[in-house]
């Protein structure tokens, strides 16, 4: 049989399908082309992917069977941050929304492109994280390299980068559908196993009878799973009614997954306990296993979905950042070039090399705190954001407010930054280490691009 045609009949199909905008000087840009349900399922789909299938291994190994505590103190603190996101989001829906609201609340350019740049490097490091995740799944299935799945993954989820945002759309809810499924499979069967014997384990038991040390401890690994809540925001530029619409998925994202997160750590620890869930690099494949003999394989193939779902939208976000930086002139002006599918492919190529690149050379744990150091750092900046325009701009249009102030000034976004700023401290000095590196590397990286003519046109200036 002839393949090659109907491959470029597909190929055909996507090009007519894809309608492209123009404006009025004839160039590309970013398609408004998602409502309610498809950036609530492009959220639910990015939180959920990215914690429970990848890393619940590395969090029992911490926290024990108490690591369901760990999924709350992470709830609350991504509860006190994505409010702040939701005002932020409905005055500047915008694409790289971290450096456009530090940007207007401090109008400090460098201050704001450090915080872009971390939002980026985030971005790009967790696809590589939830990149593992899949070559751990991969690999129990089919066995190779880790490392090598994982780099082709993110080569593959990259040309679907390219593709466009409604294919990618696609493939989301499709997969966000799969790996909700997978979930659903988990707490089932917990319950299934409750029904008949109970709480089989001791569900604060934590290693070496740390306690509350070593569930914070696990807090600052797997805060990872809510990664994507704040991404939501980014596509603010391709969502209909972003100002309304934005706030809204982000609300409901957060509290559809908390509630899936929690009862998913309760069944697994109950179902195998926190040493075996630790050890396996397909842990929820071996939550279900335990009952279902025959499940090893569905299962982790529903993993397969859910982390390369994760890693396809991180990937996304980590281009559109670069795309709504260069956009501002504060990266090079390549980046903010759309072609004829819709998408930034200078943007998308260069997020694709970079990730290869860091996947080559990490692993999931180094990775996934790598993230959420720099994470809590832009939480920082992002809550104070808030604060500083409740001031600056009080009159400001505000389709969402956060609740419970106390004149102008927001309780939740202060609390949302001091349990940011106090995450800090449960990361190990190496890792705090790069991070340095990081933010060193972002203001020289500020202090050559300023000097550009194009960053000079835009006022890029070194305050």
């Amino acid at each position: 049989m002839n393949m090659a045609a109907p491959l470029w009949q597909s190929y055909f199909w996507l090009e007519n399908r894809y309608n492209i905008m123009k404006n009025k000087t004839g160039h590309y840009k970013l398609k408004r082309s998602l409502g309610l349900f498809e950036l609530t399922l492009y959220g639910i789909g990015i939180i959920l992917g990215a914690g429970i299938y990848a890393l619940i291994g590395v969090g029992a190994g911490v926290a024990g069977n108490a690591v369901w505590i760990s999924f709350v103190f992470a709830a609350i603190i991504a509860a006190f941050t994505g409010l702040s996101y939701a005002e932020l989001s409905s005055m500047y829906p915008k694409t790289a929304a971290e450096y456009n609201y530090t940007k207007n609340a401090f109008k400090k350019r460098s201050l704001a492109f450090v915080v872009g740049w971390l939002m980026t490097i985030a971005s790009i490091v967790a696809a590589v994280t939830v990149a593992f995740g899949f070559a751990g799944y991969f690999t129990h299935i089919f066995g190779g390299s880790i490392t090598l799945v994982a780099v082709a993954l993110v080569m593959v989820l990259s040309m679907l980068n390219y593709i466009g945002i409604k294919v990618s759309a696609r493939f989301n809810i499709l997969s966000t559908l799969i790996e909700t499924a997978g979930l659903l499979i988990v707490i089932a069967v917990g319950m299934l196993v409750f029904s008949s014997s109970g709480i089989t384990v001791d569900l604060f038991e934590t290693p070496g009878n740390a306690g509350i040390t070593s569930m914070l401890a696990a807090t600052a690994i797997i805060f990872f799973a809510y990664l994507g809540f704040e991404d939501i925001v980014n596509a603010s530029e391709e969502t209909k009614n972003a100002r309304k619409v934005v706030p809204k998925a982000l609300v409901i994202s957060i509290i559809i997954s908390t509630i899936l997160y929690i009862l998913v750590a309760v069944s697994a620890v109950n179902l195998v306990g926190w040493e075996r869930l630790s050890e396996s690099k397909a842990p929820l494949t071996e939550a279900v296993s335990s009952v279902m003999p025959n499940s090893d394989f569905l299962f982790s193939l529903i993993a397969l979905f859910a982390t390369a779902n994760t890693s396809l939208i991180l990937l996304i976000v980590g281009s559109r950042i670069l795309y709504g930086m260069s956009s501002d002139r504060a990266m090079p002006r390549a980046f903010s070039i759309v072609g004829r599918r819709g998408t930034p492919y200078f943007a998308v190529a260069a997020v694709a090399i970079v990730s290869v690149l860091i996947t080559l050379a990490g692993n999931i744990k180094t990775a996934a705190t790598i993230t959420d150091i720099s994470l809590f750092v832009v939480y920082i900046a992002v809550n104070a954001s808030l604060i500083a325009l409740r001031y600056r701009e009080p009159g400001a249009k505000r389709a969402f407010r956060v609740p419970l102030n106390i004149g102008k000034f927001p309780v939740l976004a202060l609390l949302g930054l001091l349990s940011a700023f106090f995450m800090l401290f449960y990361f190990e000095r190496d890792i705090a280490a790069i991070e340095a590196v990081v933010i060193i590397a972002g203001f020289v990286a500020y202090l050559i691009l300023r000097k550009s003519p194009r960053a000079t046109a835009g006022q890029l200036s070194a305050r």
